[in-house]
């Protein structure tokens, strides 16, 4: 059975596509930092249906601290075939307000994630001889830019840069590396979100998508069918961009 990592999968995007990919008859890592209870729900969710998981916890932007969990994780369970990167966050102020902190803290998180997290998943996925698929998770603004998310776009932007040349790497050991790209998608992280309904105008299809949308794609570029798709930014926006 073929072992994937999802990370941030305690919630949101993270937590659907670990459901979608379960109930293709995977066996999925479900990855948490903090959030421990919501971490298990999904994993005995995905028990209950008959299907096979576990959790492992780490904090993505601790460099050593994710190096020694993955790779104490895979010294005893094996390699993953697969790794969906995720888990990020997002710290959104206008530019002159941002302080060191919330530029640092992105960055951090969802670049140095990327480095921190496929660094000591990649060898050992070389060494199985079997292919594998690496999805990262970008988003919308890393391909035009957000008024007030300088950082997280210059973070996505990189993700995007940082995907397509490791995708370049890993082709000629049948290794596929893709990055989706989501607009506005409702998950908790949209809660908050000012002028909601002001953005939902500026999108054509005049809706957000749903999480279950983004674990479809997700689900289709782990899969057999998608062995000759490397490289790419696919977006999932309703035609924002």
């Amino acid at each position: 059975m073929k072992r994937i990592l999802v990370t941030g999968a305690s919630k949101g995007i993270g937590k659907a596509i670990a459901l979608k990919l379960a109930a293709e008859n995977r066996h999925i890592t479900i990855h948490y930092n903090t959030d421990k209870v919501g971490a298990e729900n999904v994993r005995d969710s995905i028990l209950d249906k008959g299907f096979q998981a576990d959790i492992i916890s780490f904090d993505i932007s601790n460099n050593q601290q994710t190096e020694q969990a993955i790779g104490e994780y895979i010294e005893n369970h094996g390699a993953f075939y697969g790794v969906i990167n995720n888990a990020g966050l997002c710290r959104d102020t206008a530019f002159p307000a941002m302080t060191k902190d919330d530029w640092s803290r992105v960055i951090d998180t969802n670049l140095d994630g990327f480095y921190n997290v496929l660094k000591p998943c990649i060898m050992p996925m070389i060494q199985l001889r079997k292919g594998g698929r690496i999805i990262t998770m970008a988003s919308v603004s890393g391909i035009v830019g957000n008024r007030g998310q300088v950082n997280y776009s210059a973070a996505k932007a990189g993700i995007i840069g940082a995907t397509k040349a490791l995708a370049v790497e890993l082709a000629k050991r049948k290794i596929t590396v893709n990055c989706i790209a989501p607009g506005l998608i409702d998950t908790e992280m949209t809660d908050d979100i000012e002028h909601y309904d002001e953005i939902i105008k500026h999108i054509p299809m005049k809706r957000a998508g749903s999480v279950d949308e983004v674990a479809s794609l997700a689900e289709y570029l782990m899969s057999d069918a998608a062995a000759y798709i490397t490289r790419q930014v696919i977006s999932i926006n309703g035609g924002l961009a």
